[in-house]
């Protein structure tokens, strides 16, 4: 089992940068491939990016390709995601979450999600 607890949300203007974190508790992060969600008002909850085990692959959603940078320090038990070039479509509550698969981009099959981050990028 692993706890996940995000941090880093806030108001940014357009064109700006951000950083978000993703602290797991347990010795067992390794275990999991750390994906990032996020979900804009009255829309469906969307992935955005995810990382494997090991930190070796990552791989992103179309609409953040070359803007947003996920990556994971196993020594620290966490993932961060770093966002450049913020545009107000990119407002959402963030969220990171945990699957033992060793791909997926489907929130169905990530077992544990953290409360969420609120982004919001005023334009």
């Amino acid at each position: 089992q692993v706890q996940l607890v995000e941090s880093g949300g806030g108001l940014v203007q357009a064109g700006g940068s951000l950083r978000l974190s993703c602290a797991a508790s347990g010795r067992t992060f390794t275990r999991y491939l750390i994906g990032w969600f996020r979900q804009a008002p009255g829309k469906e909850r969307e992935f955005v990016t995810g990382i494997s085990k090991s930190g070796t692959n990552t791989y992103y959603a179309d609409s953040v390709k070359g803007r947003i940078t996920i990556s994971r320090d196993n020594a620290k038990n966490t993932v961060y995601l770093q966002m450049n070039d913020v545009q107000p479509e990119d407002t959402a509550v963030y969220y990171c979450a945990a699957t033992g698969s060793f791909y997926s981009r489907n929130e169905r099959e990530y077992e544990y999600w953290g409360q969420g981050t609120q982004v919001t990028v005023s334009s």
